[in-house]
Parts: C-alpha cells; structure tokens; sequence
C-alpha cells in the first residue's frame, strides 16, 4: 500500500500546503504513518518538540495532569503558573512573565507592551524598530510587524508604527531612527527562522543592547523559534551576554502543547496592568504542566549540551558533504536550527524529502531548515545526511 495519501478532509480550509501523509504516532525522533511507513523528523513539528514524541518522562505527566485539572481561567491564582514563571525568569535574569497560548499571541502582547510603554512616557504614536526578513506571526499587528510580503500581501491595510531596517547594520538603525523622539522598542529574532535561518550576529546584538540602553528604547528580543535550549543555550541571545527587556516565547516551551510566554524585565514588567491584557486559555494548567515538565527534563537529560554538540556534528557532516557544491550559498546556524540555502527555489525538496523517509521544511522559498528535536543523537544526525545529500544534488542537478 502507498505510504501516500489524496488530499485532506474537503471540510477543512485550504490554508496550507501539504504533503500528502497522515502521520499516526510517534517515539522519539521517529514517526510512521497511517500506512506504517517511517520517517526521520528533522522538522520536530517546526521546532515545537522539543523532547521529540512519546516522551516516557513527559506523557506520564500530562496524563497525571488531565487526571486533576486542565482548565480553570485566570480568574484564580494557578501554582503552576508560578513554578513555569520563577523557572523562567531564573534561566533568562528577567523578572516577571505572562502565558498565553501561541508565538503570536507572546509577539502580539509584546507590540502592545511596547505601545503602551511609549505611551506612558508621553508618547501619542509610538513607532517600533523591525527588520527586514522578520516573521512574527499573522495577527494584523505581527504580520505588519513581518518583513515577507508574500505574508502581508491582500491584508491591507497594515498596522501603522513599524520601521523596517536590514539586520546586522548598525549605522542603518541610527540612521532610520536619528532625530525620531516617537521610535520606543526594538524587536527582531535572534535567528530568523521563517526568513531563511538567518543569524543576528553577536557584536551586533551587543551594540544594539547599548543603543536601547542610551535612547530608553525596549529591546524586545523574539525568541519563538530559537529559544528554549534550541542554540545550546536557553535563549540565543545568551551567545552575546546580553539580557532583554521583552522576550517572547513559544514553541519548544510545551514539546508540543500549545503554550505561550513574554517574559519580562524591570523597564517593561509592570507596563500591562489589570484590565489592559488578557487571555482565556493561556496559562492553563495542562499547558504548565507541560511546560515544568519540559525544563525538568531538559536539566535532567542534558539537552541543551546535547543540542550544541549534536547540532554542531550535523552542521560539520553538512558543510563535508554539501558545503563544496556548486549552488549550495551557505550552511548556516546553531545547534538544532540549521539553515542550508541553495542558490534556486527548492521546495519541492519537502516532499521528496518525505518520500525518502525524511521530514524538513522549505523556508524563504530556498532555504532547507533543519529543526529536529533536542533528543537527536548522533547517528540521527548522520542519517539526515545521508537521506538529504543525494536529494540536495539531485535538485542542483535539474
């Protein structure tokens, strides 16, 4: 029987573009199909699963959990919210956090943090520093602040208070907000994910953290994607010893409940009060759960250290095997999030990747972004190689 399915339910919206396989369960870094066929996941749910599937230490938690509460609204104080709070707030050197449920819901609450920062200091319009290549989401408000037209295009018109500069330039940001008194925040990912994988270089972050410190401006750093131990570090911002004042969260925070966070430090934790922000679902107990048991495991298996040096084995075995070849631009990236443009638009690679056994994503229409799990061991590594390089060559060659 074909490993291939025809296309999805004609009752659910044609929002994405497939590939055609139903997955049906999963273990470890491992998934198999409706039909049986396995797969290698090198996606891990783009960057969300971050203990892999099945975890033996984390689903005995949840289903502990569903035994005793998974929802009660923020109307009432949740311990659980606290314990996931203090374990963030003491890995970041931040000081307070508000759950929600998504990235873009963290990013959403981050813009309006900014806002009304500015606003409290006098401001009428303030405007926002983003960067080109940028993806936040796609509220009206994060798509605005998104630097990919193919996100924002037929949704006009957009949210006004975004000035996009080119990252890595720190002459162009002084330069776009020179003489500006309503500029209040700066807001980028530390590495790009949806615009190519895309590193912010340390240097860089550095000076940006002094120019935030000198112009009061909010360095609101969105680690939905690159953050929770996904680096080698909790947060890629780390690489620099810098600290920010805003940092979105999502993704890997759960290893694949829905969950979202803004953490936050001194000049921007006490800038939403009661009434100015909320959410029914975020923060609720099954989503904390999840999230304690997520870092606790991570500690207790050494992830983040795994995921620097299998991240850096990956990287080596594919500068070796793809780095010398005519039409692959760059390899680029850290631990498990890892970038390989080719100098062509390759997206047809997700699906021969899946018929090969392999799950990846196509990103900035030429970018092949590897996201596996942080339980990904060496020889894994060495297996996405070996099912990727003959596909890269063969796409060269066409």
């Amino acid at each position: 029987m074909t490993a291939f399915i025809e296309a999805a339910s004609p009752h659910v919206m044609n929002t994405y573009g497939r590939v055609p396989i139903a997955l049906a369960r999963g273990q470890g870094c491992r998934v198999w199909d409706v039909n049986g066929k396995e797969y290698l996941d090198a996606l891990g749910g783009i960057a969300v699963n971050t203990l892999g599937h099945n975890h033996p230490k984390l689903v005995p938690a949840l289903q502990d959990q569903l035994t005793k509460l998974i929802h009660t609204s923020n109307y009432y104080h949740s311990p659980l919210q606290e314990a996931l709070a203090a374990k963030l707030v003491e890995r970041s050197g931040m000081t307070n956090v508000f759950f929600c449920n998504s990235g873009l819901e963290a990013n959403e609450a981050a813009i309006k943090i900014a806002r009304k920062y500015g606003v409290d200091k006098g401001i009428a319009k303030p405007e926002i520093v983003v960067y080109e290549k940028a993806f936040h989401g796609r509220s009206i408000a994060t798509m605005s602040a998104t630097g990919n037209p193919k996100i924002y295009s037929g949704f006009g018109p957009l949210v006004e208070g975004f000035i996009r500069v080119p990252l890595n330039d720190i002459e162009a940001i002084k330069q776009r907000t020179e003489g500006n008194p309503n500029v209040v925040a700066v807001f980028f990912e530390t590495i790009q994910g949806e615009g190519g994988v895309n590193p912010t270089r340390i240097e860089y972050l550095q000076q940006l953290r002094a120019l935030c410190d000198e112009r009061g401006w909010l360095m609101m750093i969105d680690e939905v994607q690159c953050g929770m131990g996904r680096t080698g570090k909790w947060f890629a911002h780390q690489w620099a010893g810098i600290v920010p004042d805003v940092m979105p969260l999502a993704k890997g925070l759960g290893s694949g409940v829905p969950i979202g966070a803004v953490v936050a430090g001194p000049k921007a934790a006490n800038v939403l009060q009661p009434g100015n922000h909320g959410t029914t679902f975020g923060g609720n107990q099954l989503a904390m759960r999840a999230g304690n048991e997520t870092i606790r495991i991570m500690e207790e298996e050494g992830l983040l250290e795994n995921a620097a040096t299998v991240g850096a084995h990956l990287k080596a075995a594919l500068q070796r095997e793809l780095g010398s070849l005519p039409g692959v631009k760059e390899i680029r990236g850290q631990g498990l999030m890892l970038g390989i443009e080719l100098n062509k638009p390759c997206g047809a690679l997700t699906g021969r990747a899946a018929e090969a056994g392999l799950l990846i994503s196509v990103t900035a229409d030429s970018v092949i972004r590897l996201v596996p799990s942080l339980i990904l061991t060496v020889a894994e590594a060495d297996e996405i190689v070996a099912k990727l390089t003959p596909l890269v060559k063969a796409i060269l060659a066409e």
